[in-house]
Formats: structure tokens, sequence, C-alpha cells
């Protein structure tokens, strides 16, 4: 029996039995009481333990994590401004990367900490969990087919940022935009665009990641020439121009290997082309390219050496033709001629016989 039902039971008649019925009442009270209280006190303790314990245990991996982040962006700070840092290292990237990754950890530490410790206090209080486990399965199927497309993009960006596909600052060919990355979100990333232009692409519609920025790129160049040039003193003025290119800044910091000639890529009946290729840093193979191609044509020039399409041929004046400023001749040239025949107008009839 409840305390409130021992405390609401119909009193007797009279005074004497009014007190004793309240006599009977708070002892009754006194005893349900003193059965229960050691039940509650249980309870009160496990809920106040529990509580305590996924406060405590959330404080300590959420500081975890955030001097974690901090040690990876201090040490990403203390090389910036170097020369190792110039190439390797991207600070706004690291930053962003690592602020984005300590979020998601973050989020998903307290979620799961706050969750067990809701349920296990609602087991505390005899609860039956069951129903309620299975209205979130429901529901947690229900959402998941309702905003597929967010969880696609969510989860695409989570392992995008894992793996460091591409940061602040790379130039990429994300397949329905290209242009340089200006911001990574878990959702969507932001790119701008050669023209200025800026991109907003979902993460979850990005098949594949083509970044320009990793590692190294590549500078090619196809010099074209008649095919009556030597190759030998052609190869000779590119290779001049490309190891005095080499030595001079800034182009000795962007050349990451020599400038080699590959040889001849094609041969026609009225050209020669010449492929020239080097290893350069990544995003600068552009500058190197328009830097290498004025410095061979300069080279060339000076061996006269002459490119296709950029001097034509002129005929020399002694061998010109002499009848090329006369016209054809004419039919009606001469007065004997059908055509000139053909053309008189014929004479009036004389009238005066």
């Amino acid at each position: 029996m409840s305390l409130y039902a021992l405390l609401a039971a119909a009193p007797g008649d009279g005074a004497a039995g009014s007190l004793d019925e309240a006599a009977e009442r708070a002892g009754n009270a006194a005893g349900w009481v003193e059965e229960n209280w050691s039940t509650w006190l249980n309870t009160g303790l496990r809920i106040l333990l529990i509580a305590a314990i996924a406060i405590v245990l959330r404080y300590l991996i959420r500081r975890a994590l955030t001097n974690l982040i901090d040690r990876m962006n201090r040490s990403a700070q203390a090389v910036e401004g170097t020369a190792l840092g110039g190439l390797l290292v991207n600070a706004e990237r690291r930053r962003q990367r690592s602020e984005a990754i300590g979020s998601v950890l973050r989020s998903v530490t307290s979620f799961l900490i706050l969750g067990t410790a809701a349920l296990m206090i609602l087991g505390a209080f005899q609860i039956n969990l069951a129903p309620l486990l299975a209205s979130a399965g429901v529901a947690g199927v229900a959402l998941g087919f309702g905003a597929r497309n967010l969880v696609t993009d969510f989860l695409s960006g989570v392992f995008m940022i894992l793996e460091d596909q591409y940061g602040v600052g790379d130039s990429i060919d994300a397949g329905v935009a290209s242009g340089e990355v200006i911001e990574v979100g878990l959702r969507v990333t932001k790119l701008r665009g050669d023209n200025g232009e800026i991109w907003y692409v979902r993460n979850g519609e990005v098949k594949r990641i083509g970044n320009l920025s990793q590692g190294w790129s590549t500078a090619g160049v196809d010099v074209t020439v008649r095919p009556v040039e030597d190759l030998d003193l052609v190869r000779k003025a590119i290779a001049e121009a490309g190891e005095t290119m080499t030595k001079e800044e800034p182009w000795s910091e962007r050349l990451w290997g020599p400038v080699e000639v590959l040889g001849l890529d094609a041969v026609l009946l009225d050209s020669m082309t010449v492929r020239v290729t080097a290893k350069t840093m990544p995003g600068k193979s552009l500058g190197v390219e328009r830097e290498l191609r004025w410095r061979v044509k300069q080279a060339l020039d000076a061996a006269g050496i002459r490119m296709i399409g950029v001097v034509p041929a002129q005929p020399d004046a002694a061998t010109a033709d002499p009848t090329a400023s006369m016209a054809a001749p004419s039919a009606y040239a001469s007065a004997t001629s059908p055509q000139s025949l053909a053309a008189t107008p014929i004479a009036p009839p004389n009238l005066s016989k």
C-alpha cells in the first residue's frame, strides 16, 4: 500500500475515533517509509553516481581531444614561415582539418556518454526500455530514408577530412567544379574558380577528386620547329635555356628537377615537335611553362632556329614570276574572233534607197 492510500483512509466517528485513526494512519505511514527508505536512497545514490561518472568522463575526454587539437595546431604553426612549412604544411588547412575532426569527435563522445547515462537512469526507475528503443530504431530508419542526402554528405565529409584528400589552398578538380579550396566543411566544400566565382559543392556529390597541389606537378612544353633544322642544335639551345632557368630565382625553388628534353614527340612533312618537361612544385606548373616557353623562344632565335608559325617564309624577289601581274588573254582582243563578231552590233538599214 502506498503512503497516499494510507493517509487517505476514511476516519471513524467521534473525537476519540479520530485521534485513534490519525495515530493509526501516522503509524502506518511511518512504517511504509521505514520499509522503503532504503530503496529510495539506493535509487537516488545510483542516479547521482551515474550522472557524476557521465559528467566527469565527458569532461575528461573532451579536454583530452581539445589538447590534442591544440598540439596539432602548435606543431603546424612552429614550421610556418620556414622552407619546410611553405612546401609541406598549410597552417590554415591543418587548423580547419583539426578543428573539424575535433568537433566530430567531441559531438560523438557527448552523444554516446550522455545517451548511455540517460538510458541507465531510466533503468534505475524500473522503466521498461524496450518500447523506447524500438521507437528510436523506427525513428532512426525513417530519418535515414528522409534525409539520406544529408547523411551521405556528412559521412563523405567526415571520411574526406580523416583521409586528408584535400584542404584549404589546394587546387582540385571535383568533376562538378574545379578551383582552389577556400573552405572545407562536413557537408559542403567551397571552391573559388579560375574566373573568381565561388562554387559550393556537396561532399556527397563528389565521385572523384583530382588534387593538383599534392606531391609534385609536371610542366610540359612542345617546341615545334621546321623539319630541316639540326636536332642536335635544337637540343643544345633548349638545354642551355633550361639550365640557366634552374639557376635563377624564383625558378630555382619552383623547379624540383632539371629541365629535360625528352626527344621528338611528332615528325610531320612540314614540322617537328620536341617535347620538354620539368618537375615543379605543386600548383606552380603553369607559371613554369610560361617562363620556359619564353626562354626557349629566345634561345632558338639566338641560335638562328626558326619555329613553325612564328615568322612565315618570304619568297625571294629574284625568283618571282614576271607574268604574275599580267592578265589572262581575252577572246575579245581579236576583231575576227567568233566572240567579237557575235558581240558586234547589227548595222541599221539604209532607208534612203
